[in-house]
């Protein structure tokens, strides 16, 4: 079992946790045929994942391109990944040209999303969540495809029910799920219509230590402002442990193209994260709101089934992202919007 420090003291040794490659990924890419290609590589999972791409293929001992494609918003970050030894390609994924331009790779990650602000830019949310899906199903007729999706395709259920599994009926609230339901229809149509091995991921919430639920919570607790239970539950997973499964998912794309959901085991109260976090800010948490009877969950069992569970536990994620905040250490300034119920982002 592995044992994780008490406390990670800088980004440094939080992008090398996220990169960090498990043995059975290292066997995995031993055994992929063909580069590998991140559309999207960007953004806040993009980085670390392409990072343990490359480093699971280091340890293998076999050389294969990791490719990252974004419109980059630093150059920083993009030398950053360089350095680590990632191609990084720089452009428009809605540029027909430059889409055309790309190199034909076996392996395609699709991570390019528009959440936050979607309500205030509906055309670019649709554009960017299910126009751009269809171009790029079009484009890379001939490789396998993981697509990342997002659990809010799903309905508010009743937190006692265990959450959606792959088979339960959709039925995204407002415009940003509603273009996440395009994103899938358009790959899932590519998938039929070329025979492209495709896998749509339904991730939520991933957690790291400057953005995600767990962080949002925690500064409120921090700062002594209000925890909001509009929603009071939620599931999520390291990002770490979801860079693995993402990485491991290209021997399990299929045509029709493939749905799993990819969240940690439980459903967690986030009353209860709030206490742990007092516990740890030795501070009494606040709250406005109460629970309802009905949150975004996703029962994940099936990946849990062929990954097994998450090797970085709730309370450790906790943990660290408590020491973290006391540090005064840098965070995105992403928040989530968790207790949005209306699904306007």
């Amino acid at each position: 079992m592995k044992i994780y420090p008490n406390k990670i003291k800088n980004e440094a040794q939080l992008e090398d946790l996220l990169s960090l490659p498990t043995s059975e990924l290292v066997e995995s890419m031993k055994k992929l045929k063909g580069d590998i290609l991140i559309l999207g590589v960007g953004g806040k999972i993009g980085p670390s994942l392409a990072k343990m791409a490359k480093r699971a293929c280091e340890q293998a001992g076999i050389e294969k391109r990791v490719v990252g494609v974004s419109l980059f918003e630093s150059d920083a970050r993009r030398e950053n990944l360089e350095q680590a030894g990632i191609e990084t390609i720089h452009g428009d994924l809605l540029d027909r040209q430059f889409l055309d331009s790309l190199p034909q790779i076996k392996n395609v990650i699709f991570m390019a999303g528009m959440k936050f602000g979607s309500t205030e830019n509906q055309a670019m949310t649709w554009a960017i969540n299910s126009y751009l899906p269809a171009l790029i199903a079009d484009r890379f007729t001939k490789s396998r495809i993981v697509v990342f999706s997002t659990g809010c395709v799903y309905p508010l259920v009743p937190v006692s029910g265990g959450g959606c599994t792959e088979q339960d009926p959709l039925d995204p609230i407002g415009e940003y799920a509603q273009s996440c339901l395009g994103r899938e229809r358009m790959f899932e149509y590519g998938s039929k219509k070329y025979g492209t091995p495709v896998l749509i991921v339904r991730l939520n919430y991933a957690v790291e230590m400057r953005y995600g639920v767990l962080v949002d919570i925690a500064l409120k607790v921090f700062n002594k402002s209000p925890v909001d239970l509009t929603i009071g539950y939620a599931n999520m997973m390291w990002q770490g442990d979801v860079n693995e499964v993402i990485l491991r998912l290209f021997d399990y794309c299929g045509s029709p193209a493939e749905i799993l959901n990819l969240t940690g085991p439980e459903t967690v109260s986030l009353r209860w994260v709030a206490k742990r976090f007092g516990e740890l800010f030795q501070t009494e948490p606040q709250f406005v709101g109460e629970e309802s009877e009905t949150a975004f969950l996703s029962n994940a069992s099936r990946a849990h089934r062929l990954f097994g569970y998450p090797k970085v536990t709730l309370d450790q994620m906790i943990i660290w992202i408590a020491s973290w905040i006391e540090q005064g250490q840098p965070l995105l300034n992403k928040p989530t919007h968790y207790e949005v119920r209306n699904g306007k982002f």
